[in-house]
């Protein structure tokens, strides 16, 4: 499939419900476009489905937070003056990866 990068920045805008903030191949899908927990799992879904990318060996629990869990952990994080474990950044530059390869999954990410 042969995908134009500003499609890409469309659907992600259209997706996560962001205009104000320029998207581009380093954004990263929880920290910049606060997309986590369900919303996230939609999101791939809909990105799967539309472009025809198999997520079947995708871990969402790795790259984004649960539902509720970033106000409780940063909550937990002031008391405890700990740092959160942090997830593992996805970013549309790895979507655009796994558009090329037809699959998401750790070996297209970390190529």
């Amino acid at each position: 499939m042969n995908i134009e990068k500003p499609d890409l920045f469309q659907f992600v805008k259209e997706k996560t419900f962001v205009n104000d903030i320029d998207i581009n191949m380093e954004t990263r899908l929880e920290d910049d476009l606060g997309v986590y927990g369900d919303d996230a799992v939609e999101f791939i879904i809909a990105y799967g489905k539309y472009y025809n990318v198999n997520i079947s060996n995708f871990m969402a629990a790795d790259y984004f937070n649960g539902e509720g869990l970033n106000v409780l952990n940063s909550l937990i994080g002031i008391f405890k003056k700990e740092k959160k474990a942090s997830k593992k950044a996805l970013t549309v530059g790895h979507l655009y990866k796994a558009i090329l390869a037809g699959r998401l999954d750790e070996e297209v990410i970390n190529s």
